[in-house]
């Protein structure tokens, strides 16, 4: 599967591909403050590039569980200036992460080239819209309430098929805004109103969404059921159990994964691509 659009070019049939997560934020759950500061923002923006992403992932709102809620403005003021900063100093797609379409349209304003919609397009009415008009990828996340409630008591009666229902649903609203087929890309969520159990079986299962003929994104990275696994270790030490989930999920069929630690991730989706399709010197 190709991603062609404006300068950019993502091959996603030739190799799993890598998106770094870059939260201007204070409080998202593992490296919240870290990068809040512009500067901090913009250097791990250029350390990420340089250690292999082909995709940064700007958000300016924690989406954690039980995370509050941010205007637009504010959201806006954390996220714009530093896109503005890098997006003539990087040569990879910057991907806005919001569900607000006054943000998605400021961001893209200011060089962002792709959204990451966590609500598949069902938060705000005029972000297909926006998406649209761009012409950029957008990628669709299924999520199970939204962010105050969706860790509690997350129910289904068929969770695959559920989410492929949801998807479709997404895929429609794009559509009939105009957003193009191939421009769409599909993150089932996990953590997303998902339990333990529901994130290792979307994980096992993940060449099940590939009927629906779109890039497939995984977002594990350093989320709380690994820690779990692992005897409840806090977030900055489940490295090797994200990197575990990374080559499990290249060799399950994702396109992309989208990670905080970039260097050790391309290390490990390049064996896990090398099992999968091959290995040429």
């Amino acid at each position: 599967m190709r991603l062609v659009w404006g300068n950019h070019r993502l091959d996603l049939s030739s190799r799993t591909h890598i998106m770094g997560i870059l939260n201007v934020t204070p409080d998202s759950f593992s490296d919240g403050g870290l990068h809040f500061e512009k500067e901090l923002a913009i250097q791990q923006a250029l350390r990420m590039q340089e250690e292999g992403a082909d995709i940064l992932d700007i958000g300016g709102e924690s989406t954690r569980p039980g995370a509050e809620k941010i205007t637009a403005v504010e959201e806006i003021n954390r996220v714009v200036p530093v896109i503005e900063a890098i997006a003539s100093r990087v040569n990879i797609p910057i991907s806005i992460d919001t569900y607000k379409a006054e943000v998605a349209e400021a961001a893209l304003r200011a060089g962002a080239a792709i959204v990451n919609d966590i609500s598949g397009l069902r938060f705000d009415p005029y972000m297909a819209g926006v998406v649209a008009r761009h012409r950029v990828p957008v990628v669709l996340m299924h999520i199970k309430g939204t962010p105050e409630n969706m860790q509690i008591n997350p129910e289904y009666l068929d969770l695959i098929q559920e989410i492929i229902d949801y998807f479709e649903v997404s895929i429609a609203l794009a559509r009939d805004a105009g957003i193009a087929e191939d421009m769409i890309i599909l993150d089932p969520g996990i953590g997303f109103g998902k339990t333990l159990q529901h994130n290792l079986e979307i994980i096992r299962r993940l060449a099940d969404f590939s009927k629906l003929n779109k890039p497939i994104l995984l977002g594990h990275s350093r989320k709380a059921f690994i820690g779990k696994i692992l005897g409840d270790l806090p977030a900055d030490q489940r490295l090797e159990g994200t990197a575990a989930i990374a080559a499990i999920g290249a060799v399950n069929g994702a396109g992309i994964i989208r990670v905080h630690d970039v260097k050790e991730m391309v290390r490990a989706v390049r064996v896990a691509d090398a099992v999968r399709r091959g290995y040429n010197h």
